[in-house]
């Protein structure tokens, strides 16, 4: 997903805490706006890590044994990342990466450290998958917790809530949060992108931080959202909202608001198909 999914949040931050960080008695200050962007930029890039391993944890056959979709996974991950030294027991993968030489990247994101996934049901109807992470990393932030994941088939939906902790490599700056996600297949299918809708929150240097997801949709393709809104609370209890719209084909509006001011801006993607 992914300009990555962590530069779009970069870009969209520097515009919008710059453009409107400044103005109206409720809107950030600027000094606000440099904290919400060093706070929110760290937290969008640990949860980057983890969400690309949890994709990696997603390929195995719906419906077979909980042991038998373990080695399935093993298989999948040993050929698309050669550094990894992979261990199986029961439903249970333990993952060293770059334990052995080889490729660690997958679909543009480098992986080290432990990663443990265990596939505690696969029926037709219920899948749950469990994630523990050991100083996962990049050459840019290393992230410590656990996520469960629980698929609906009913509702054709994937619920995600972590617990994490994350360092930046390259100043030791550190925070823990959590969050809970409902995520689902946009109408192409997943293939095409996925809705989310959820909170996070995470405790930083400066306070607690919270940042609402609503009717958040992405496409593979898009730098940026096409629909939905993602509100973040700064430990002042101060609020920058970004939303976005779909225009046409191949633009998105992004709509930054802080205080009374809100400030828009087009984004070209690639053309939306019909």
């Amino acid at each position: 997903m992914e300009m990555t999914r962590r530069s779009w949040v970069g870009v969209l931050l520097v515009a919008g805490l710059f453009s409107v960080g400044a103005i109206g008695c409720q809107a950030l200050t600027r000094a606000e706006a440099s904290a919400a962007l060093e706070e929110a930029g760290l937290a969008a890039e640990a949860e980057a890590l983890t969400s690309g391993s949890v994709e990696i944890g997603t390929r195995f056959t719906i419906g077979m044994a909980a042991e038998d979709a373990a080695m399935e996974l093993s298989s999948f991950i040993e050929s698309q990342l050669p550094c990894a030294a992979i261990t199986v027991e029961g439903a249970t993968l333990s993952i060293e990466y770059g334990a052995n030489p080889g490729s660690c990247t997958y679909r543009g994101q480098t992986y080290g450290g432990v990663h443990a996934i265990t596939v505690m049901r696969n029926e037709m109807d219920d899948v749950v998958v469990s994630h523990r992470w050991e100083d996962l990393n990049d050459d840019r932030v290393t992230v410590t917790g656990t996520a469960m994941v629980t698929w609906s088939f009913a509702d054709e939906t994937r619920h995600v809530v972590h617990e994490l902790t994350w360092t930046r490599l390259s100043d030791g700056r550190s925070a823990t949060g959590s969050g809970d996600r409902l995520q689902r297949s946009l109408e192409g299918g997943i293939f095409e992108g996925f809705g989310v809708d959820g909170t996070r929150a995470w405790e930083g240097e400066s306070g607690t931080w919270t940042l609402g997801i609503d009717g958040v949709e992405m496409r593979w393709v898009d730098p940026v959202p096409q629909a939905g809104t993602y509100t973040l609370t700064t430990p002042e209890s101060k609020t920058l909202s970004l939303g976005f719209s779909r225009v046409d084909g191949d633009t998105i509006t992004v709509t930054i608001s802080s205080g009374a001011r809100s400030y828009d801006f087009d984004v070209t993607t690639l053309p939306a198909e019909e």
